[in-house]
Parts: structure tokens; C-alpha cells; sequence
């Protein structure tokens, strides 16, 4: 019967610093992918952090106007002045986007009565908002931005320029919360209590 091969013994060492050695590899190995980790937590922070909105163009926004999907009457934002207001942009082509609209929709239907306002702007084009809006029709005012939406989002602190991102403004207008991202059914909770 053979017997089993054993494990090479480096003769140049003793066998007591063997497993030091291997202790030292793994502390090695382990110290290289935390490093990794904090590199890849610290990018992904800086990639997606929010910067300070833009003063001019938050004071800017109150005046602009927005095309309606289809032609409609402009949507403008001076209108939504004065009471507390989401905020949301979004595009047909992102998934997130399209998944948080039902509860966007939800959440205006419930708080409007309480004075709170939804606006979504479609970072995207015109007739592919009233198809999308053909088949999930929404409660709340859509205007489309188009492309120039993206800039919007930076001025507003969206250094990324990433979708869905929302901002929440209180009744003198003034920011109260950003998110980047998809929204939580918590985030509309404590929002709400505004």
C-alpha cells in the first residue's frame, strides 16, 4: 500500500518558522484586499457622493419650463412654489427608475392632500415618455427635460449625473434631501413627516 505524499519541507528553515511563514502570507494577502476593499468603498463614495447644489441655477430652476409628454401645457416649476416638493428624475430606459415610479405615484396620491407635490422630469425624449406613459399612467406632473436634464441633476449636488435622483424641497424652496439612487418605501416615510 502507498502511502501518502507529505507536504515538501523546505530544509533552509526549521519546522517551527514554517507555519510563521504561512501566518505572514495570509496576513499579507488579507492586509492586500482590505486595501482593495477601502479602494473600491472609497471610489464607489467619491463616484456617487453629492456635491452642493449649484446656487444660480437652484435659484435658476423656479423659472424654468418644461414641455408636457404629447405637447401639453408647459410645466413650470414656479408653479410648484410654496409647498413641500419631490423631486424625481427619471428616464424610460432605467430600470430603477421605472421600478420606484409606481411608488412615487402612490406616495402623491396619499400626501397631496397634505400639500405635497411630485414632479417627475424625464431625462429622456418625448415620445418615448408617452408610450411609457400610455401603459403606467401617472397621478403626478411629467415634464420632459431631454439631455439637458443630466446638467439639471449636476447643479442640483448629482456630481455623477446618475438616475433616479430626487431632491426634496421644502415650502420656501430651500433642499431638504437628495438621493441618489433608487428610493426606499423608508425614504418616503420620513420624508412625508416634513
Amino acid at each position: 500500500m502507498p502511502t501518502p505524499e507529505r507536504a515538501p519541507v523546505d530544509a533552509a528553515q526549521p519546522l517551527a518558522q514554517q507555519p510563521a511563514a504561512t501566518s505572514r502570507r495570509r496576513l499579507l494577502t488579507g492586509g492586500v484586499a482590505a486595501a482593495a476593499l477601502a479602494a473600491g468603498a472609497g471610489w464607489a463614495w467619491w463616484r456617487h457622493r453629492l456635491a452642493e447644489p449649484n446656487g444660480p441655477a437652484m435659484e435658476g430652476l423656479w423659472s424654468q419650463a418644461f414641455a408636457a409628454p404629447g405637447g401639453q401645457s408647459e410645466l413650470r416649476m414656479q408653479a410648484f412654489q410654496g409647498k413641500p416638493l419631490l423631486l424625481n428624475f427619471w428616464a424610460t430606459w432605467c430600470p430603477p427608475c421605472v421600478e420606484e415610479l409606481p411608488m412615487l405615484n402612490q406616495f402623491y396620491q396619499a400626501q397631496r392632500e397634505k400639500g405635497w407635490q411630485v414632479v417627475g422630469l424625464a431625462v429622456d425624449q418625448d415620445a418615448a415618455v408617452q408610450r411609457f406613459l400610455q401603459r403606467m399612467p401617472l397621478a403626478f406632473p411629467v415634464g420632459i427635460a431631454g439631455l439637458s436634464g443630466t446638467q439639471l441633476t449636476r447643479d442640483l449636488g448629482n456630481s455623477a449625473g446618475g438616475l433616479p435622483f430626487t431632491v426634496v424641497f421644502g415650502r420656501q424652496g430651500e433642499v431638504q434631501h437628495r438621493k441618489m439612487g433608487q428610493l426606499l418605501a423608508s425614504d418616503l416615510q420620513n420624508w412625508a413627516s416634513l
